[in-house]
Parts: C-alpha cells; sequence; structure tokens
C-alpha cells in the first residue's frame, strides 16, 4: 500500500507561522517580557515577510487598500480640528457637569459619546473626551466608572450606524462601495437601539452606586476651566456638513474626505504641524501593516482552500447563525479591527447584506469585553493615565448584557429587513 505525504513548502510555513504569530499577538495585545505593542507586532511581521521574500514591495504596495487609510487619515485630521478648538474637552467637561440627576448625566453622556462617533472616528472620540469626564466627575465626586463605560459602549454602539463612524467599518464600507445613506437607513436603527441598551444595562448595574468615588481612583479631580474657540470650532463644524454633502455625490468617498482634510490644514493660526502630530499614526501603520500580512497568506491560497471547503460545508458567513457567533468570538479575541481585515481578506466578494451584517455585528460585538475593542482599550488606558481604574470585570458586568442584548435586536433587524438570511 503506497504511503500518503503531505508537504507543505518551507515558505508557506513560514508565512502561516508568522501569520499565526501576528494574530495571537492581536489577541494579547503584546507580548509577555517584551514592550511591543499590536502596532510593532504587526510591523515586524510585515518586516519579516518582506525580507524572507515572501511579499515583494510592490506586492506590499498592492496589498494596502489606501482608500481605506486615506479615509481614515482624513478624519483624524478633521478630528483634529476640533480638537485644536477645545470641543472635546470643553463637550467633555460640559457632559460631567451637565445635570444633577446621575440617570440624566449617563443619559448626556451615552447621547453625545454616541451622537459624536456616528460621524467622527469612535477611537478618536473616546481619546479625546475620557481625560476631561473623569476630571469632571472626579471634580463632583461621582463614581467616573459607570461613566466611562457608558462613554465606551456608546462609542461602539452610535459608530456602527455609519460608514466612517469606526475603522472596521470604513474597510466595509471601501471594500463594498456601500453608499453612505443606504448604510445609515440599514444600521442606523440597530445603532439607535444599542445606545439605548447602553443606557439601560448600565444604569441598571450602577443604580444606587453612582456616587461618591473610593479606592479605584488614585487621585483627585480638579477641573480647569476650558477654552472653546468658536472660529476653529466653526471651521470644524462646516468641514463637516461640506463633507456629509459630499457624500450624496459621485465623489468617491476617500477623495472627498481628504479635500476637507487638506482645508483644515490651511489655517494662520492652526500649524499643520500640530494637526498632523494628533493623527493617530499607530493605526494607519497596524492597518497596513495588517493589510499585507493577510495578503501573504492570500498569496499561498490556503485562504482560498479554506473559503471553498466552508462553501462546500454550507459554513460561509452570509448566514446570521454563522456570521454572529463568528464575529462575537473573533472580535473579543483578536480584536473587532483584525478580525474584519482578515475575513475580507479570505472572503473578497461577500453580499452587499452580509457587508452590512458584518459592520453592525462586529461593532456591537466589540462591546462584550475590553479587548474587543480599540474604544474600549482607549478609555481604559486614558482613564487611568486620569487615575482611574476600570477593571476587566466591572467592564464585563455592564458589557456582557449590552452586546447581547444590542446584538440580539440587529439579528432580528437583519433577518426582518431581508438583509440576511437566519440560517
Amino acid at each position: 500500500m503506497p504511503a500518503f505525504s503531505l508537504t507543505v513548502p518551507p515558505m508557506t510555513l513560514t508565512v502561516v507561522a508568522l501569520f499565526v504569530i501576528t494574530y495571537v499577538g492581536m489577541a494579547l495585545g503584546r507580548f509577555p517580557g517584551l514592550r511591543i505593542d499590536r502596532t510593532g507586532i504587526a510591523l515586524v511581521a510585515a518586516i519579516l515577510l518582506l525580507a524572507i521574500g515572501a511579499l515583494e514591495s510592490g506586492q506590499v504596495t498592492e496589498a494596502i487598500d489606501f482608500p481605506t487609510l486615506f479615509i481614515l487619515f482624513g478624519l483624524m485630521v478633521l478630528s483634529a480640528q476640533y480638537a485644536a478648538s477645545g470641543f472635546y474637552d470643553w463637550c467633555a467637561l460640559r457632559v460631567a457637569q451637565a445635570a444633577r440627576s446621575p440617570a440624566r448625566l449617563l443619559a448626556v453622556t451615552v447621547a453625545v459619546g454616541g451622537g459624536l462617533s456616528a460621524i467622527l472616528a469612535n477611537d478618536v472620540v473616546v481619546f479625546a473626551m475620557t481625560p476631561m469626564l473623569c476630571v469632571g466627575l472626579l471634580a463632583r465626586r461621582l463614581d467616573p466608572r459607570p461613566y466611562l463605560i457608558g462613554l465606551a459602549g456608546a462609542a461602539n454602539a452610535g459608530s456602527a450606524a455609519t460608514v466612517i463612524g469606526n475603522p472596521q467599518n470604513i474597510l466595509i464600507g471601501q471594500m463594498g462601495h456601500l453608499d453612505f445613506w443606504r448604510f445609515l437607513a440599514v444600521c442606523g436603527v440597530p445603532a439607535l437601539v444599542g445606545l439605548v441598551v447602553v443606557y439601560v444595562v448600565v444604569w441598571l448595574a450602577w443604580r444606587g452606586r453612582f456616587g461618591e468615588p473610593e479606592d479605584h481612583t488614585t487621585g483627585e479631580g480638579g477641573a480647569e476651566p476650558v477654552t472653546l474657540d468658536r472660529a476653529q470650532l466653526g471651521k470644524a463644524v462646516v468641514a463637516t456638513l461640506v463633507l456629509l454633502g459630499l457624500f450624496t455625490t459621485d465623489l468617491p468617498h476617500e477623495i472627498g474626505v481628504l479635500l476637507v482634510a487638506g482645508a483644515m490644514l490651511i489655517s494662520r493660526r492652526l500649524a499643520s504641524r500640530g494637526m498632523l502630530g494628533m493623527v493617530d499614526w499607530h493605526l494607519l501603520v497596524l492597518f497596513a501593516a495588517l493589510f499585507a500580512i493577510n495578503h501573504a497568506l492570500k498569496l499561498t491560497g490556503l485562504p482560498a482552500e479554506f473559503v471553498s471547503g466552508l462553501e462546500a460545508a454550507g459554513w460561509l458567513p452570509d448566514r446570521l447563525a454563522v456570521m454572529t457567533p463568528l464575529a462575537l468570538a473573533a472580535s473579543n479575541s483578536i480584536g473587532n479591527v483584525p478580525a474584519v481585515i482578515l475575513l475580507l481578506a479570505a472572503w473578497p466578494s461577500p453580499p452587499e447584506g452580509a457587508l452590512y451584517g458584518l459592520a453592525i455585528l462586529s461593532t456591537l460585538a466589540g462591546n462584550l469585553l475590553i479587548p474587543g475593542s480599540l474604544a474600549n482599550i482607549i478609555v481604559v488606558e486614558r482613564a487611568a493615565a486620569s487615575g482611574v481604574r476600570l477593571g476587566f470585570v466591572e467592564h464585563a458586568r455592564c458589557g456582557i448584557p449590552m452586546t447581547l442584548l444590542s446584538m440580539g435586536f440587529a439579528v432580528l433587524w437583519l433577518w426582518g429587513t431581508g438583509w440576511m438570511r437566519l440560517s
């Protein structure tokens, strides 16, 4: 009887090994004993793939979805205009001081965080708002933790409404050439319900415990007055309205966003170096490196074989019964941004309904646990720098029910409106 042997080229084994190491790093956030983060891990892996010949320089360029990066970059520049005007600090402080009742204050936090995240990238919103929100709440001797959970949850839920609300939606929109307003019509309702769920869950979980902070803080808060530059804010608001108007035209999204970003860099008062310094270059590098790594794996032919096997077995994520647990598991292991990049690299031609499902479900799934989304991680890290410790279990007590409830409604919505079949 002839012996059966399966040989795999050494280059393929090396590519798979680097791919696995990269996504283990995405799940862990860093490697024990090293101070290298997700961006560093992905960048080093991409460099190694280039060095060993698994990728050529031209293939790296081909792999990177530059329109997605252009949109991310442009939105970051627009957000920098808001930050330079003092809007984020002013907004966070006004939120913290807005209402006497904790219930109303939580409602304002959720509404503002979710609303801003639908127009500006959610990661930028929580990065800017978290410190001043902590300062304002500590000054009122309120426990910042439930409001921070509400801010993170609202940023994720609110960002699910639009094609520019978060990095994964931007990528999905570009890959599927999705219209801004059509996307809003499909995803806006479950996003709005998600905001309501965030509010209700946090309120019920922390009811009666919104008062004076105890040992979860490491310092005293003292809210300083915030100066709002109304001229610069007006420029940002006009630019945002122009951008929304451009989305109604046939102009490619990335060109419209770049035109607005270019206009923001032309100023007599704000230095372009300072504006560009507010861009999250680490996130852009992470995206570019993951594009390259996924492309190297694609060149081995393994993803195509895997997708063909799933299709033959009837397990493609074009059904809610497959997409929902996949989004939940992937988002809370490697994170929703890497998960979407990976899935779209392996499954290059999903139907339109599946793209909407992937956008809303992967985003809402990010509320489950702290590692589920970059917005959660940013809130926790920025709060810690402000002297407020938000623990994994504290977040999960709210994150798990708000995720399951909001995703449950989203599943019913996508099925009821006919965008995706259930099974």
